[in-house]
C-alpha cells in the first residue's frame, strides 16, 4: 500500500509539534484533538505552508521534504487542493467564476476532472450565477470544494470546513462530502475537533494531543483502544461498524444491516438493500450477560460476544469499560459492581445487548 509519510518538528514559544507519521494516501485521514494539539500546524507542514526545518515528507514516490538534503518543494508546486474553514471565495465573482480560478491555474493536459463533473458532484449548477453573498453558509463551502477539485489535486487537505456551520448546514453538506469520497478516490486529510461529523467519512484516524500523535490506525482500530477511552470524547466512545443493509421490515419500521456474519436492528433507513452503512455503538448503551436469556425479550440485538479486555478500574468511580470481540471490536460500560458480580475476565463468553444502535450522523457534538 502506498502511504505518507511524515516527520515534522516546529516550535513555537509556547507549542511544539513534534510528529512522525505514517498513513495511507487513500481514503480519508481524520486528525482530531483539541483545540490547540497543533492539527492545523501539521496539515500546514503537509500542505507546504509551514516549514519544519528538521521535516521530511513523502507522498507516495514522491518526496516533497528532505531537510537532511535541503529539498522543499514549495505550495505552488504540490498537487494539492485546500479548503478551509472560511469558503474564502472571491466576493466580486460568481460561483462560475470562482470556479473556474482553480480550473484555469492548471494546463489543460493535466486536468483530471472536468468543470461539469464538479458541478453535478457539488450541485453546483443552481448556484452558477450568484455571487458569494447570495449563499448560505453551507453553499458558500460546497463552491469551496468544487474550487480545489478543479484543479486536479492528487492529495485533498481540509481545515475544519464545516466548523462555522450550525448543525442543519453540516448534516446539509456532509452528503456532499461522502459522496466525494466514493465516487472521486481522492486521498483526504480532514482536519477536525468534532470527531462526531466526519465519523461516517473516516478511514484512518490520527489523535494529537499538545503537538504528539497519541494514536494512528483504522477508525474502528483507534475508537476500541481501551487506552484511548475519554481522548475522543464521551459522546463518542464507542466503536463504528462498518454494515450493509440486509432488508427492511417496513411493517414494523426497521431496517436489518450485517457486518461478517451479525445482524443489527435499526431504525428503518431510506437506502437500497445491498447499500453500506456506518452504525455507531455507543458504550453506554452496551450491557452484558452472561447467556441468551430463555423467555423472549424487547431487546432485539443481542450478539454473542468474547471479552478481550478490560480496561482499569477507579476506585473513585463507579464503571469500567470493557473490550469485547462481536466479529469486530466494540467496547461496553458497566459499572464495576456488575464486573464483580458477573465475575468478567477475558476470554469468557458473554452476550452484548445493544440497547440503541446510533447512526453516525446522529452524534453529539464534542
Amino acid at each position: 500500500m502506498s502511504t505518507i509519510q511524515s516527520r515534522f518538528r516546529v516550535q513555537y514559544q509556547q507549542f511544539l509539534l513534534d510528529t512522525e507519521l505514517e498513513f495511507p494516501d487513500e481514503g480519508v485521514t481524520v486528525v482530531f484533538g483539541r483545540s490547540g494539539s497543533g492539527k492545523t500546524t501539521f496539515l500546514r507542514c503537509l500542505a507546504g505552508l509551514e516549514r519544519s526545518p528538521t521535516g521530511y515528507l513523502k507522498f507516495g514516490d514522491h518526496v516533497w521534504q528532505d531537510a537532511s538534503h535541503n529539498l522543499f518543494v514549495p505550495v505552488h508546486h504540490r498537487p494539492i487542493g485546500m479548503v478551509f474553514q472560511e469558503a474564502r471565495l472571491f466576493p466580486h465573482l460568481t460561483v462560475r467564476d470562482n470556479l473556474n480560478y482553480g480550473y484555469r491555474r492548471i494546463a489543460p493536459e493535466h486536468r483530471k476532472i472536468t468543470f461539469n463533473q464538479v458541478a453535478d458532484l457539488m450541485d453546483l449548477h443552481p448556484l452558477l450565477d450568484r455571487r458569494p453573498q447570495k449563499l448560505s453558509g453551507g453553499e458558500q463551502q460546497r463552491v469551496a470544494i468544487g474550487r480545489a477539485l478543479l484543479t486536479s489535486p492528487q492529495l485533498l487537505l481540509m481545515d475544519e470546513p464545516l466548523a462555522n456551520l450550525d448543525a442543519q448546514r453540516k448534516q446539509d453538506i456532509l452528503p456532499f462530502l461522502i459522496r466525494l469520497r466514493r465516487e472521486m478516490k481522492l486521498p483526504i486529510v480532514y482536519v477536525t475537533h468534532s470527531l462526531g461529523e466526519v465519523l461516517q467519512l473516516v478511514d484512518t484516524l490520527i489523535l494529537l494531543q499538545e503537538g504528539k500523535s497519541v494514536a494512528s490506525g483504522s477508525a474502528s482500530e483507534v475508537l476500541s483502544r481501551l487506552d484511548l477511552a475519554g481522548k475522543t470524547g464521551p459522546s463518542t466512545l464507542g466503536s463504528v461498524l462498518t454494515t450493509t443493509v440486509a432488508d427492511h421490515e417496513s411493517e414494523y419500521g426497521l431496517t436489518r444491516v450485517q457486518y461478517r456474519d451479525q445482524s443489527l436492528y435499526i431504525p428503518e433507513q431510506p437506502l437500497a438493500v445491498g447499500s453500506s452503512l456506518r452504525v455507531h455503538l455507543l458504550a453506554q448503551d452496551i450491557s452484558i450477560t452472561l447467556g441468551k436469556p430463555e423467555t423472549p425479550t424487547s431487546v432485539l440485538n443481542r450478539l454473542p460476544a468474547t471479552v478481550l479486555e478490560i480496561g482499569p478500574t477507579d476506585s473513585r468511580g463507579s464503571s469500567v469499560n470493557l473490550k469485547l470481540d462481536v466479529g469486530e471490536p466494540i467496547l461496553a460500560t458497566i459499572t464495576r459492581k456488575s464486573l464483580a458480580h458477573l465475575k468478567l475476565k477475558p476470554g469468557m463468553q458473554v452476550y452484548a445487548t445493544v440497547k440503541a444502535v446510533r447512526m453516525v450522523h446522529e452524534i453529539e457534538e464534542y
